[in-house]
């Protein structure tokens, strides 16, 4: 199979994979219901294939891989069918003309900008990003000679006014990690189509089950699969998806960088998505019961949540997301110490540097994701000394808020 997927890739996959054609399912189903075409063994579930590299019958089959004349896998740094397996489900999902697999989440992001900007060239941004994306943002980005603005989320005016003649993208989050800003995809899709750019979206929180960017303008949509898509902590995988001749430009970069996808996670990642419906059902309800839940809680200062009405931008929330996601978080009182305390309290909420997992997970921002910011550059993007981000886990919803209520009381 081909190295990315592309619409005529797609079609094919669609015919080959089984008896019945999949075009009229719908996109739940095909993210089910996808699968490589079976070998002569007859097998139900899609196999490994753990190779590095492929094989050819004639010299001129392998000479027409190489020249791009035929679908041919040549080596799995370019394409495998596992990888195109897992691809092919999240363009279905996101309503995508192709994609391209990445190793982790921020290749996925780095390689969404790089391939497509060059010296000389202005990216606009929202300041409230994931550590990691503003790092590349602010660190990396000016050694390239890549100039970029920081705007916050919801300053219609501040980013109309950020646009330069050598404007080429927009990168934005929604909801914003871990403050849970909501920028309109409506109007930044508009705003992108007036001056011409890019508009690049990470829709990790989400995921394509709530929103799907492209619907609204977007033309790249990025994710860390090692969230919710994967959804049990177990594997790491980054995916872009949106316009085939953008995606085209950054399989060609990562191609010869090689920030591919392995087939062993991506085949661990198309088999989540089997599931990720069901799971995105469950992390919402819990979700928000756990903020319904601490409105009411005397030892926090606020709750955070998309589909809370006290959330600033609920309209927002409720006009493109079908849910609020699996993310909550709130400000405790006493600040650092008293986040410190209430981590440390915890009896069945874990710990770790992830989120989108079966189990609950409490985190601390100011001192893990964001800890590479200075004090001042944390406050600038929204992250305050007592704010804790909590991942909503499948458990029961009872047992998630008992232990965070014991917990809070603990560290006062």
């Amino acid at each position: 199979m081909g190295s990315f997927c592309l619409p005529s890739i797609i079609t094919y996959l669609s015919n080959a994979t089984m008896s019945k054609n999949k075009d009229g399912l719908h996109a739940l189903s095909k993210a089910v219901r996808i699968q490589t075409p079976r070998t002569w063994q007859m097998e139900h579930s899609t196999p490994l294939y753990l190779t590095s590299s492929f094989t050819f019958e004639q010299a001129e089959e392998m000479k027409g891989a190489f020249a791009d004349e035929n679908d041919e896998n040549i080596y799995s740094r370019f394409s495998n069918p596992n990888t195109d397996e897992f691809v092919e489900k999240m363009c279905a999902l996101e309503g995508a003309e192709a994609g391209f697999a990445t190793a982790t989440g921020m290749a996925a992001v780095f390689s969404s900008i790089f391939a497509l900007l060059k010296q000389g060239d202005h990216l606009l941004c929202c300041s409230s990003v994931f550590g990691s994306t503003f790092t590349i943002v602010t660190k990396y980005l000016p050694k390239y000679g890549i100039e970029a603005t920081l705007v916050a989320a919801n300053d219609k005016d501040a980013w109309e006014q950020a646009i330069r003649p050598n404007t080429k993208m927009i990168y934005l989050e929604t909801p914003t990690n871990p403050q849970l800003e909501l920028i309109d995809l409506e109007w930044a899709g508009q705003l992108a189509k007036k001056h011409q750019l890019i508009l690049n979206v990470d829709n990790c929180f989400a995921t394509p089950l709530l929103q799907q960017p492209i619907n609204y303008g977007a033309h790249l949509v990025v994710h860390s699969a090692t969230k919710w898509i994967d959804g049990q902590g177990r594997v790491l995988g980054g995916v872009i998806v949106g316009d085939a001749a953008l995606v085209k430009e950054i399989y060609l970069f990562c191609r010869n960088t090689g920030p591919s996808l392995s087939a062993f996670n991506a085949w661990v990642l198309s088999k989540s998505l089997e599931t990720l419906d069901v799971r995105m059902q469950r992390h919402c309800e819990n979700a928000l019961k756990v903020a319904q839940a601490l409105e009411k809680n005397e030892h926090v200062s606020w709750v955070k949540y998309p589909f809370l009405q006290s959330h600033p931008q609920y309209g927002i929330a409720i006009k493109q997301m079908k849910s609020g996601g699996g993310i909550l978080c709130f400000e405790i009182k006493g600040g650092v110490e008293a986040g410190r305390k209430f981590l440390n309290n915890l009896n069945m909420l874990s710990m770790t540097a992830n989120l989108g997992d079966t189990r609950s997970i409490a985190s601390h921002p100011a001192s893990t994701t964001h800890s590479k910011l200075s004090e001042a550059e944390r406050l600038a993007v929204g992250i305050t000394p007592g704010l804790i981000r909590i991942s909503a886990g499948l458990e029961h919803v009872d047992d998630i808020i008992r232990d965070i209520e014991q917990a809070l009381e603990k560290s006062k």
